[in-house]
């Protein structure tokens, strides 16, 4: 599978078909049935065959990705949920509290991960250890799309404190999303627990911008607006970074590796910097 669009990542309980049937309506670009968080110990086994069947439902009118998340490796639910995601049904797997390569190839090799060549997975980088070694993991998988960073279990993990600020969160959160930059793959955000508060999703999403995430878990459909928001370029942010390519591009074709840009001086990596603007904006369809 080719690298998807990202932006949101809303996720639904795979127990409540009734709230996944109405996920369409909201324009994710990936919903995410989950087995674990989501759905309690008790409903965890009549769950799989409800996620399949709602996202076959689903699939008939969504036009993002649908993925399954099951539960940790350490449960005793996970090897039974992998199986479910060999369903058609599914565009990927994610898999939350990974901690270790041995896992990851572990995983990566289950029949029902291989029985599709174009499987991907978004790996779940939300404990200590997860942290710790989060190079080694993504350096292990061959079928990673991206990681995300579970800023609300690492905390509990590390038994810290969470605040509002997530000062305590800001290195393990960078180091994830240099891994996955390293790794060629795709940084997907913290979650927001304050569903009240819109100013306050926006400061944090551009915050991970900052750190070079580009999309982010969703726990509320009102999320997903605003992560567009945030993650997709605007017309005049598109425009100034093409006016800014095409300044150095006469600059180098006079033989100069600087430019004066409206006041600014222009080298390469801002130019690297205006060009992932112009990649994001082309892959949310923004002209």
């Amino acid at each position: 599978m080719a690298t998807p669009l990202l932006r949101s990542v809303l996720y639904a309980p795979a127990n409540r078909p009734d709230l996944v049937a109405k996920m369409e309506r909201f324009a994710p670009d990936a919903v995410v049935i989950d087995l674990e968080d989501g759905t309690p110990a008790v409903a965890k086994e009549s769950a799989r065959e409800q996620a399949v069947e709602a996202a076959v439902a689903l699939r008939r009118g969504y036009r993002g990705t649908i993925w399954l998340r099951v539960n940790a490796p350490a449960s005793p639910w996970h090897g039974p949920d992998l199986a479910t995601a060999a369903s058609a049904a599914f565009d990927g797997l994610v898999v939350p509290k990974i901690e270790s390569a041995e896992q990851v190839i572990r995983i990566e090799a289950h029949e029902a991960v291989l029985t599709r060549p174009d499987s991907s997975v978004l790996w779940g980088i939300e404990t200590v250890a997860g942290e710790h070694r989060v190079n080694d993991i993504l350096d292990a998988s061959n079928a990673a799309a991206g990681a995300y960073f579970g800023a609300e279990d690492y905390v509990a993990d590390l038994g810290g404190r969470r605040t509002r600020d997530s000062a305590e969160t800001l290195v393990p959160r960078a180091r994830v999303a240099i891994a996955c930059r390293l790794a060629g793959i795709l940084a997907i955000d913290q979650v927001v627990l304050d569903l009240a508060d819109a100013d306050h999703f926006r400061r944090d999403a551009n915050a991970g911008i900052d750190l070079g995430y580009r999309g982010k878990n969703c726990i509320h459909p009102a999320q997903v607006p605003l992560c567009h928001e945030v993650y997709t370029p605007d017309a005049a942010s598109v425009e100034r970074a093409r006016r800014l390519m095409e300044c150095y591009e006469r600059a180098i074709a006079d033989g100069r590796g600087t430019a004066d840009f409206e006041g600014q001086m222009i080298d390469a990596p801002l130019v690297a910097q205006a060009r992932v603007v112009l990649d994001l904006a082309a892959a949310a369809g923004v002209r």
